[in-house]
C-alpha cells in the first residue's frame, strides 16, 4: 500500500494541507494581531500613566505655588500689622512723653509759685521785722533823748 494518493484523493489531500496552512496562517496572524493589539494597549496606558503623572505633577506644582503665594500673602499681612502696632506703640509713647512732660512742666510750675510765695512771705516777716526794730529803735531814742 503507498502512502501516496493518486487522482482525486491527491487533490483532497492538497486541498486539505492548503486548508490547514490557511487555518495555521490565520491563527498565526490571529496571534499576532493579539499580540499588536495587546502592545497598543500596553502603549496607550502607559501613556495614560505617563499623562496622569504629568497631570499630577503639574497640579503639585500649581498647589505648591499657591500655597507659597499664600504663605507671602500671611508674611505680608503680618509685616503690615507689625508696622501697625509699631505706629500705635510709638503713638502711644510719645503721648505718654507729653502728658508727663506736662505733668512735669505744670509741677514745675506749682513748685516756683510756692518758692514765689514763700520768698514774698519771708520778705513780708523780715519788712515786718524791720518795722518792729525801727520802732523799738524809735522809742529807745525818744526815751534817751
Amino acid at each position: 500500500v503507498s502512502t501516496q494518493s493518486t487522482g482525486v484523493g491527491a487533490v483532497i489531500e492538497a486541498e486539505s494541507a492548503a486548508v490547514v496552512i490557511e487555518i495555521e496562517l490565520v491563527l498565526h496572524l490571529g496571534n499576532e494581531i493579539v499580540v499588536i493589539v495587546v502592545v497598543v494597549v500596553v502603549v496607550v496606558v502607559v501613556v495614560i500613566q505617563m499623562v496622569v503623572v504629568v497631570v499630577e505633577m503639574v497640579v503639585v506644582a500649581v498647589v505648591v505655588v499657591v500655597v507659597i503665594q499664600m504663605i507671602g500673602v500671611v508674611v505680608v499681612v503680618v509685616m503690615v500689622v507689625m508696622v501697625v502696632v509699631e505706629v500705635i506703640v510709638v503713638v502711644v509713647v510719645v503721648v505718654v512723653v507729653v502728658v508727663i512732660q506736662m505733668v512735669v512742666v505744670v509741677v514745675e510750675m506749682v513748685v516756683v509759685a510756692v518758692v514765689v510765695v514763700v520768698v514774698i512771705q519771708m520778705i513780708g516777716v523780715v519788712v515786718v521785722v524791720v518795722m518792729v526794730v525801727m520802732v523799738v529803735v524809735e522809742v529807745i531814742v525818744v526815751v534817751v533823748v
